[in-house]
């Protein structure tokens, strides 16, 4: 087993199953996605909050991401990645 850290992570999806469950994250730093399994099912993370997340990786027989701990990352504590319009105005432009 080796430990993994990551910081800056935004949640993209999070699907249960049975055993556990399974976290699509995208580091917005680098643009990389980190599917992370939680077998406690007891991580709670929201959309649109930026988290640091720390866990093991299981070599054994597949490689698993397995969460340890989930905290919101307060160096990045804006809740969007959204540009904000210069006039204030809300919604979003097809481009």
């Amino acid at each position: 087993m080796f430990n993994f850290s990551a910081n800056h992570l935004l949640l993209l999806l999070r699907t249960e199953y049975p055993s556990c469950a399974v976290f699509l994250l995208q580091d917005l730093d680098t643009q990389r996605v980190y599917r992370l399994h939680d077998f406690s099912k007891a991580q709670l993370i929201r959309p649109g909050v930026a988290y640091c997340v720390s866990g093991k990786v299981n070599s054994a027989g597949k490689l698993f991401l397995v969460i340890e701990s989930v905290r919101p990352d307060t160096k990045h504590l804006r809740s969007s990645t959204a540009p904000v319009p210069a006039d204030g105005a809300g919604g979003s432009a097809m481009r």
